[in-house]
């Protein structure tokens, strides 16, 4: 009995889990995988990652680096894997021994895995499909099914599907889902009906991406052991989606360029070269991939002198190899889904997105939801909010490549509909360089736009009693920051994010001058959205007001609770100070002390305690002892503290020592909604801003 008690408990302690496997190489399991990786990292706190069998004991596996850097719990690569093919050679069923005991040492310190089966670089068993069932039952994991939709009929598939199902019950394997990749767009529907009606688990059918299996750059390089002879190396990066051998005419292979393509061509072709990199650079040819010389030919000195001159971003390698060769090894190349493949992890999990039902699989997974909210958790859902209603959100800077690559991800992932400010030529030029894809976005240029006319005069109306003029207001009009503004104040944008390039003040003045405050609230301020491991948190202000007065404390503190309340944080508002209740005394205190006074008296059902310290505002034992009868202390959620030294100094704090993901500044307190950027913002701060102006868009609306 007591054995039997010990066994549930341990079952009933043990993590969710999910086996990804496939009965054959080149099915795209890594986009699969990235994509149930970021379903379960946002609804469950300690998502890892297990490789059962990985490639090579002395090489690591990309794949599972990848995914280890979209997992939530705190393992590392050595303690992710299990064995090598070697080992499953020399002895299959102490591979497997070996392998459960590594991943359930692995798994204590997590809520859920994603194990992800091997790729069929060796055969280690007469079927490399059942062997993976035999692990996937031995770890106690259900398995969902991948296959390859390519190259096949419909019917084809469906009899795949039906061998596999059969192996995976003769292992007795547990199948809770299939999702059949890389389909051919034009049957994907056929594919898609032929699963529901084979299939007695949930089915799905991706079609093929050609920009998932593209080779970049700079893996085109590695194949045809090039080197970089000119251009921008971040550019390297950028997939190339064709490849043409430039043998013909110049006018020939003009006529045949196309977005992404490389174009492989002699050095000694200076007609080619120079047509390619003009080509490149022009209004209305496409956007170039690279340039490859083969035959270990350079341009001739003054040619070269000239390319220097032009100084293209445009990357141009060399390589000795010959024509033929060159191409071959070109063709030959597959690209990977790497850390570095930004694009490609956006277009996985877009994909995934739009075509997996997350909901229904992760009933079949059995996932248990906590009620702990991870930072992973919390970035899943702001953008699952901005995607319901999606809104438009003006960026001015679309100089500024962060902007670009953020763009690209907000669209590819639908958060938000964009217009991005610049000379659209140049704007488009750049993205295209970046390998980033803003078709969808419109871009105005402020200084030719037909609006600008309509906004100047709109904001001479504004400030009429500030003697504004109509002229002087077309000036005005021509700056992005106030141009972005006017757009949402006149309503051709729902909402605005700029400051990646522009101080705080250059991007939040024109605001304060059109779009006002709130009704009821004198005070702009702004609360940054604090991240812990189990928890979110409201800290205000921490980035607009130096020194406020009692009264403007008191805006603060109203403005943070429902700036909370907008993201799913429960308001209870803790008014800091060095002092607890009625403790102490001294100016900063009884400033601290009025305005929680005003904030009763503005808005008596919000739940609110000052003056607190920060220990008795978040630690209940701390609580029980300063403040035993608060409805607040211990359980503090919006922490409003006294002065901007002290909230900016202790967000940073709170964010370096406590590893906690601080989203912010968000801007609150004016009628729309305008957030401003840290100069040194990541393209990912970019995309959670936008997702958290579009859903302050929402309360608007």
């Amino acid at each position: 009995m007591g054995r039997l008690t010990k066994l549930s408990i341990m079952a009933a302690s043990a993590p969710s889990a999910v086996y990804i496997a496939s009965p054959e190489g080149d099915t795209g399991k890594s986009t699969i995988a990235l994509g149930v990786l970021q379903m379960l990292a946002a609804t469950t706190p300690r998502v890892g990652v297990f490789r059962p069998i990985t490639r090579s004991a002395t090489e690591r596996d990309y794949i599972l680096e990848l995914l280890l850097e979209h997992s939530t719990a705190d393992d590392d690569y050595d303690s992710s894997i299990g064995v090598t093919y070697e080992q499953v050679h020399a002895d299959p069923d102490g591979a497997i021994s070996e392998i459960v005991m590594r991943y359930h040492e692995m798994a204590k310190h997590c809520d859920a895995v994603l194990i992800l089966g091997s790729d069929y670089t060796d055969v280690a068993s007469p079927s490399e499909l059942r062997f993976n069932a035999r692990i996937a039952v031995n770890l106690g994991a259900p398995v969902l099914l991948v296959v390859r939709g390519a190259g096949r009929t419909s019917a084809e598939l469906g009899q795949l599907v039906e061998l596999c199902r059969g192996e995976l019950v003769n292992e007795h394997a547990k199948l809770v889902a299939v999702i059949a990749n890389r389909c051919d767009p034009e049957q994907l529907e056929a594919d898609a009906a032929m699963l529901r009606k084979m299939c007695a688990v949930p089915s799905w059918a991706l079609p093929e991406v050609p920009l998932l299996t593209a080779p970049t750059v700079e893996e085109l390089c590695q194949a045809i052991d090039g080197e970089i002879y000119s251009g921008d190396p971040e550019l390297m990066q950028r997939e190339a989606l064709e490849v043409i051998v430039g043998s013909m005419t110049t006018e020939h292979i003009l006529e045949r360029l196309a977005d992404g393509m490389a174009v492989i061509t002699p050095g000694d072709r200076a007609d080619v070269l120079l047509a390619l990199v003009n080509a490149h650079e022009a209004f209305g040819f496409p956007s170039l991939a690279g340039i490859i010389m083969n035959g270990g030919m350079l341009p001739e000195p003054s040619v070269a002198r000239l390319i220097e001159g032009l100084k293209p971003k445009l990357p141009i390698l060399t390589t000795q190899l010959g024509t033929f060769e060159t191409a071959k090894a070109v063709v030959g190349t597959r690209g990977r889904i790497s850390l570095s493949s930004i694009r490609k992890v956006d277009t996985a999990l877009a994909l995934m997105e739009e075509r997996v039902d997350a909901p229904e699989l992760l009933k079949q997974i059995e996932i248990r939801f906590p009620d702990v909210v991870t930072p992973q958790m919390f970035e899943y859902q702001l953008i699952e909010r901005a995607r319901a209603d999606r809104k438009r959100i003006v960026l001015p800077e679309g100089d500024d490549d962060r902007i670009l690559r953020a763009a690209g991800r907000v669209l590819q992932r639908k958060i938000a509909d964009l217009t991005i400010l610049g000379d659209e030529s140049a704007v488009r030029g750049r993205a295209a360089e970046l390998g980033v894809d803003i078709e969808a976005a419109e871009v105005l240029d402020p200084l030719t736009c037909p609006l600008r006319d309509e906004f100047a005069e709109e904001y001479a109306r504004l400030r009429a009693h500030k003697g504004m003029t109509v002229d002087r207001a077309r000036e005005f009009m021509a700056d992005i920051s106030y141009f972005g503004t006017m757009m949402v104040q006149m309503g051709v944008a729902d909402g605005m994010v700029s400051g990646a390039a522009h101080t705080t003040a250059h991007t939040i003045r024109p605001s304060f001058e059109i779009i006002k405050t709130e009704p009821g609230v004198s005070t702009v301020s702004s609360v940054f959205l604090m991240c812990l491991s189990d928890r979110v948190l409201a800290y205000g202000d921490c980035a607009v007001v130096p020194d406020p007065t009692s009264d403007q404390l008191a805006d603060i503190a109203v403005s943070s609770a429902r700036t909370a309340a907008q993201f799913g944080i429960e308001p209870r508002v803790a008014m800091l100070s060095y002092s607890t209740g009625e403790s102490g005394s001294g100016a900063d205190v009884d400033k601290v002390r009025a305005a929680t006074k005003l904030v009763h008296e503005r808005a008596p059902q919000l739940l609110v305690e000052g003056p607190i310290q920060y220990d008795a505002a978040i630690e209940p034992d701390v609580a029980i002892t300063k403040l035993p009868n608060s409805k607040v202390a211990g359980k503090a959620t919006v922490f409003i503290f006294p002065d901007l030294n002290t909230g900016n100094n202790t967000y940073k704090a709170v964010q370096r020592s406590a590893g906690a993901v601080a989203i912010g500044p968000v801007l609150q307190g004016l009628r729309k909604p305008v957030n401003d950027l840290s100069r040194g913002a990541l393209v990912a701060d970019i995309v959670n801003t936008v997702a958290i102006t579009a859903i302050q868009a929402q309360q608007e609306a």
